[in-house]
């Protein structure tokens, strides 16, 4: 690469907020370690440009390859839920009727993380949330909200007309 190839990637990555720049090695091992509190971080509305780890946890899970692995995530849930309940104790207790109540929320939660359009990590950070939280209304019941208005949540988020980064 000449200093004049350089000069210009530099100047439209300094010059244009939506590039990203590449992140350091110690903030993606970092984001990776304490991704479930990022995570948690990220569907409360923290913007990802506010701190590098946060930056470097939603450039992650934003990736079409991690989001088609959630979406699975999600379609294994189904199958499981669907399952009849067997005599021995499951190792994580799953409310059943209440994600299978959530079915179509779940189908349009699994339509939009795998479409191939770019989506905000609030909305992702949501999705993962609810498979990772055992205060979830997956596994618990004592929720405030129902797993249905939660996935409606995280599909609001994951609207690509939405914009992907805060208003400075």
């Amino acid at each position: 690469m000449n200093n004049a190839d350089f000069s210009s990637t530099r100047a439209l990555a300094l010059g244009d907020p939506m590039v990203i720049q590449p992140g350091r090695l110690t903030d993606r091992l970092l984001a990776r370690a304490r991704g479930a509190s990022l995570d948690q971080q990220l569907a409360a509305g923290w913007a990802p440009e506010s701190s590098r780890l946060l930056a470097a946890r939603a450039q992650r899970i934003v990736s079409l390859p991690r989001r088609i692995a959630l979406a699975g995530n999600w379609d294994h849930l189904l199958r499981v839920a669907r399952r009849a309940p067997s005599r021995r104790v499951a190792p994580v207790p799953l409310r059943a009727a209440a994600i299978l109540a959530a079915e179509p929320a779940i189908r349009e939660l699994v339509e939009r993380l795998t479409a191939p359009l770019p989506v905000g990590a609030r909305g992702v950070a949501a999705a993962s949330v609810l498979l990772t939280d055992p205060a979830s209304p997956v596994y618990s019941g004592r929720s405030p909200r129902s797993l249905a208005g939660l996935l409606q949540d995280a599909i609001l988020q994951l609207d690509p007309a939405r914009p992907l980064m805060c208003a400075s």
